[in-house]
C-alpha cells in the first residue's frame, strides 16, 4: 500500500509561511490598505468628538429643599380640599440640600454663555460647572424657559474658553448619524452614537406637551440631559433632554434652530417672549360641525379676536376655523395653543383657516402678550382676582403676613369656586415661579398662558396647597 511522503506537505507549509504573517499584520494594523480601500480608526466620529469636547461642561447644582409632613398634595374633590383646609397647623419643616447633575455646552466664546436644560438647574441656589480639563467655575442664571426646557447660564471669567460650532436643524435627515456627549450617572464626557429615528416628535409629559423634538435611538438620562447633540461634522444640532422619563432605548433633543430663538430672548429679555396673535379658540365639536354643515371635522374655532391685535390687523374673524399652523395640522383648540407656544414674538406665523366654505392662508407677525390683559386672563380662566397685601386687607382677612398676594374675589361657577378657594387665601407661586406682587403674577400668567394646565400654590392658615388649574 502506498504511503504519503512528507514532500507532499511542502506546498502547504509554504502557503502557511506566506499567509500567516500577512494575517497577523492585518489584525494588528487594521488601517492597512485592503483591496484599494483604507479603514482608519480615526474616523469622522472620533474627529467630531475631539473637536467639541472642550466646549462640553458638567453641571452640578444644589438647592435647599423644605420637607414637612404634608407640604403639597393634589385632591380630587371639594370635600377633600375643604377637609384639609381646616387643618391650620403644619409640623415644622426640615431643610436638606438636594444635589443634581447634568450637562451643558458653551455656545459663546466671547461672553461665555452656556446652554442647558431648564430642569437641570431649576430652583438651584448654587450652580457649578466643570470643564473637560477639570477647571471649575460658579455660574449665574441668565434666563430659563420651562416651556422649551432650556436655560442659559454665564461664566464670569476673563479666561478664554472654547465654544461649540453651531449647526442647523432644518435640514436633518432620518437615519442621519448623530453623536451625544454628556455626563450620565456622573461619568463625565461620555459619548454615545446613533441615528435620527424621527423628526417633529410631540411628547406628552407631566409638565405638558412638547413639540418638534428630534428622536434618536439612544437613551438620554438625567446625567447627560442638557448636553449637545452633534452631526457627523461636530456641529451642534440639538440639546439632549431627559424630560420624558418613560423612554426606553430612545432619546429626544430640542432642535438647535428653535433653541437659538429661545437663547436670543433669554439673553436680551431674561425670559421668552411667546408669540401672541390676539385670538381665543375652542375645539371644533361634532355638534358645531353638524349645526353649520361644515365639510371639515377638525380644527380650532376662533371665538374672539382682540381689537388692535396682529390677528385683527390681518383680517381674522370670529367663526374662522384654523386648520394648519406653519404646516402643522391643527386638530383642536388645545392643539393650536400647544403649537403656538413653540414660537416667539416677532416671528411670522402662517395660518391656514376655513371661512365660508373656502380655505385661506395668511401670514401674521406675532407680538408679545400685552401685560394689561394678563390679570383679566387669569380672572377669566382661573376664576379669581388678586391684590397686593396691605394693612387694610391684612386686617380684613386676619392675616399675619405683611406682604404677598391675596385673593379678593372668586367668580361663581369658576374653577376656583368649584375647588373651594375663598377671599383671603394667599397665592404663593405659579408652577416654579414665586409670586409676591401683581407684577410677579402677571409675568407668571403670561409665561404659562398657553399651557394645558398650571399649578398654583395657595396658602390658608399655615398650610400650603398645590392646585392644578386648566388653562
Amino acid at each position: 500500500m502506498a504511503t504519503l511522503g512528507t514532500h507532499n506537505f511542502r506546498p502547504l507549509r509554504f502557503v502557511l509561511k506566506l499567509v500567516f504573517p500577512l494575517l497577523i499584520s492585518f489584525l494588528l494594523f487594521p488601517a492597512l490598505t485592503w483591496g484599494g480601500q483604507t479603514f482608519p480608526r480615526e474616523n469622522a466620529i472620533v474627529k467630531a468628538v475631539r473637536k467639541v469636547s472642550p466646549a462640553v461642561v458638567n453641571i452640578s447644582s444644589s438647592k435647599l429643599v423644605e420637607r414637612g409632613a404634608n407640604p403639597f398634595f393634589p385632591w380630587e374633590s371639594d370635600d377633600f380640599f375643604n377637609k384639609f383646609f381646616r387643618d391650620f397647623f403644619e409640623p415644622r419643616k426640615r431643610q436638606y440640600v438636594q444635589n443634581s447633575l447634568g450637562s451643558g455646552v458653551i455656545i459663546d466664546r466671547t461672553h461665555h454663555y452656556i446652554l442647558t436644560n431648564h430642569h437641570v438647574i431649576v430652583r438651584a441656589s448654587k450652580i457649578t460647572i466643570t470643564l473637560g480639563n477639570q477647571q471649575e467655575f460658579e455660574v449665574r442664571v441668565v434666563g430659563t424657559d420651562p416651556e422649551s426646557d432650556l436655560a442659559v447660564l454665564k461664566i464670569e471669567t476673563d479666561t478664554e474658553l472654547p465654544a461649540i460650532p453651531m449647526g442647523k436643524s432644518d435640514d436633518l435627515m432620518i437615519g442621519e448619524t448623530v453623536i451625544a456627549i454628556g455626563n450620565p450617572f456622573g461619568l463625565s464626557h461620555t459619548v454615545t452614537t446613533g441615528v435620527i429615528s424621527a423628526l417633529n416628535r410631540s411628547v406628552r409629559t407631566e409638565a405638558g406637551v412638547y413639540h418638534n423634538f428630534i428622536q434618536i435611538d439612544a437613551s438620554i438620562n438625567p446625567g447627560n440631559s442638557g448636553g449637545p447633540l452633534l452631526n457627523i461634522n461636530g456641529e451642534l444640532i440639538g440639546i439632549n433632554t431627559a424630560i420624558y422619563s418613560g423612554a426606553e432605548g430612545i432619546g429626544f433633543a430640542i432642535p438647535i434652530d428653535r433653541a437659538k430663538r429661545i437663547v436670543h430672548d433669554l439673553i436680551h429679555y431674561g425670559r421668552v417672549q411667546t408669540a401672541w396673535l390676539g385670538i381665543t379658540v375652542q375645539d371644533l365639536t361634532e355638534n358645531l360641525v353638524n349645526y353649520f354643515h361644515l365639510p371639515i371635522n377638525e380644527g380650532a374655532l376662533i371665538t374672539d379676536v382682540v381689537v388692535e391685535s396682529p390677528a385683527k390687523e390681518r383680517g381674522l374673524k370670529r367663526g374662522d376655523i384654523i386648520t394648519e399652523l406653519n404646516k402643522d395640522k391643527i386638530k383642536s383648540g388645545r392643539n393650536y395653543y400647544d403649537h403656538l407656544s413653540q414660537y416667539t414674538a416677532s416671528e411670522t406665523v402662517h395660518l391656514t383657516f376655513f371661512r365660508d366654505g373656502k380655505s385661506h392662508k395668511v401670514g401674521i407677525k406675532a407680538a408679545s402678550f400685552p401685560s394689561d390683559l394678563a390679570l383679566n386672563l387669569a380672572s377669566d380662566r382661573l376664576g379669581f382676582k388678586v391684590e397686593e397685601l396691605n394693612r387694610r386687607l391684612a386686617t380684613q382677612y386676619r392675616l399675619r403676613e405683611k406682604q404677598g398676594l391675596v385673593i379678593v374675589a372668586i367668580r361663581k361657577g369658576s374653577q376656583a369656586d368649584k375647588i373651594g378657594l375663598e377671599p383671603g387665601d394667599l397665592v404663593k407661586g405659579v408652577n416654579d415661579l414665586s409670586v409676591n406682587t401683581k407684577q410677579d403674577f402677571t409675568k407668571a400668567v403670561i409665561r404659562y398662558r398657553l399651557k394645558e394646565q398650571i399649578t398654583v400654590l395657595v396658602q390658608r392658615g399655615w398650610t400650603v396647597y398645590s392646585i392644578s388649574f386648566r388653562m
